[in-house]
């Protein structure tokens, strides 16, 4: 699996146990809540545990940053910034941080948005519309910036009508369909 185990005999546990991250690691990954850290595990040695050291599969072939640049923080999936993103939106963000320069900007157009991400125009519209809502980028009509990261999620003001609905409510709907049929 990628992993060169300290000891074949051990059996070999996440770093989060039970939801809760090994004190070691708190320091290290505290700011992701209950999430555990990709890639570590630990091996019990008696009372104690072990990280196990991880293995490198492919050596001619580790990742760089050579000529582009592009970063998306931690806090992205930590903090619920992509929980909150529908698919299209995803798609949209992740190809404007990989095609962006250092202060986030794109000069891409939305013809070669749509073709490169096969969106029709009105995906592309409500997921670009749908990323300015949410803070997470600006676009002047030709330039798109992907922005820092607000403080914490913005749910888009759709999302907030759509929750603040009690459209499954069954005394609303009955008072509404009441005052309905004695104004007639």
């Amino acid at each position: 699996m990628g992993y060169e185990a300290i000891d074949p005999n051990k059996k070999p546990l996440p770093a989060s146990i039970h939801g809760v991250i090994v004190p070691f690691l708190w320091g290290w990954w505290s700011d992701c809540g209950r999430v555990p850290p990709p890639g570590l595990w630990l091996t019990l040695t008696g009372k104690a545990a072990m990280m196990i050291k991880k293995k490198i599969l492919n050596p001619d072939r580790i990742r760089r940053i050579n000529g582009g640049f592009s970063f998306i923080p931690h806090r992205f999936l930590c903090d619920g910034f992509l929980a909150i993103l529908q698919q299209k939106e995803l798609l949209l963000y992740l190809f404007l941080v990989i095609v962006s320069d250092r202060q986030g900007l794109s000069f891409y157009s939305y013809d070669a948005i749509c073709a490169l991400l096969q969106l029709d125009l009105d995906q592309y519209i409500n997921a670009r519309n749908g990323l300015i809502d949410k803070d997470l980028i600006a676009f002047d009509g030709t330039v798109f910036q992907v922005l820092e990261l607000p403080a914490t999620p913005v749910l888009s003001a759709m999302k907030k009508r759509a929750d603040h609905q009690p459209t499954k409510n069954p005394v609303l709907i009955a008072r509404l369909i009441d005052q309905s049929l004695k104004r007639m």
